[in-house]
């Protein structure tokens, strides 16, 4: 089992690209996503990831009080947490909001930006990420950027050619390609995730190391794929090879949590998930996560949420 899997199963990013970009140096921007540029694929997102994939040239990228990282072509920044953020060909020079010089798509295609000095041209493509769930234990454990050079794996610069194709087909206004892209951003989310969990030092901390880690990445998919199952620490620990006691540690050192505490909350998301999703009715989709009686359901339903779960469903359709 494959514990990253089973959260991004159930976290359910969507993807898309809003916007391709032609600069010429000197040019800067200011930028971030808005619920707008997620539209039609996301009407009110909970969370949203910006992106930005550099077909040629080259930038600079800043967001408030982190140093400056140099973007080159086939390499993607991802900015999990939505900064604002700067980005240009150099940032001393005055950044130009970019919603002063968009111009609105034509037919199927995407928005553009054409603007700058008339120097050394760069182009990009911008993109986002959304999830509509309220708990995304992958999300917060992200710093808040991430580059990835598409052609450093095999998987990246299959990535990174079919980015370049179907960023064309969008350009042309060809039908489809806009889902082809949506496939491409999520796939991008991933590869970008996999590298980032593969260079955390080994005394690294959080959801992140512990799915890194043999025995409580064992666990958390475990715990993600049977949420219903009755678990306690010491058959969670006899499941992964470890006694009650070291795992137990084990879990909490790294995740930062009991793993108890951990399961109740996912349980709770995945209900939340459910009720926005399913028709089953409070009693049974309390049932499927590991709840005998709607009323214990209900109460931790609402210790978590501040309301009863027929109220959020309502309040969620």
């Amino acid at each position: 089992m494959d514990a990253l899997s089973d959260v991004l199963r159930v976290v359910r990013l969507s993807g898309g690209v809003f916007l391709e970009a032609e600069f010429s140096a000197p040019w800067c921007v200011s930028g971030k996503v808005s619920p707008e540029d997620c539209q039609p694929i996301l009407a009110a997102p909970r969370h949203v990831m910006a992106f930005h994939f550099v077909a040629s040239g080259r930038m600079q990228l800043r967001t408030e009080g982190a140093d400056p990282i140099e973007v080159r072509a086939g390499e993607s920044v991802l900015l999990p947490h939505n900064d604002i953020h700067h980005f240009g060909s150099e940032l001393t020079v005055a950044p130009v909001p970019a919603r002063e010089i968009v111009q609105p798509a034509q037919n199927f295609g995407l928005a553009r930006i054409l603007h700058g000095g008339g120097g050394e041209e760069t182009r990009l493509v911008c993109g986002f990420l959304g999830s509509d769930v309220p708990f995304n234990p992958l999300i917060l454990a992200l710093p808040r950027l991430l580059k990835l050079d598409l052609r450093a794996t095999a998987a990246g610069t299959w990535i990174e050619n079919s980015f370049r194709f179907a960023a064309s087909e969008i350009s042309a206004g060809r039908l489809g390609s806009t889902t082809v892209v949506a496939k491409l951003s999520e796939l991008l989310f991933v590869e970008a995730v996999s590298r980032y969990v593969e260079s955390l030092p080994a005394d690294r901390r959080g959801w992140l190391a512990g799915l890194r880690d043999s025995h409580v990445g064992r666990a958390l998919a475990l715990l993600h794929a049977r949420p219903s199952e009755q678990w306690t620490a010491e058959s969670l620990g006899r499941e992964v090879g470890l006694s009650r006691s070291v795992f137990a540690e084990r879990f909490n050192s790294l995740v930062g949590q009991p793993p108890m505490q951990y399961l109740a909350l996912w349980r709770m998301h995945m209900a939340a998930q459910r009720l926005r999703e399913g028709p089953g009715s409070v009693a049974q989709i309390g049932f499927e996560i590991g709840y005998g009686a709607e009323a214990a359901f209900s109460r931790a339903f609402k210790r978590r949420f501040g309301t009863s779960p027929a109220a959020w469903r309502k309040r969620s359709v």
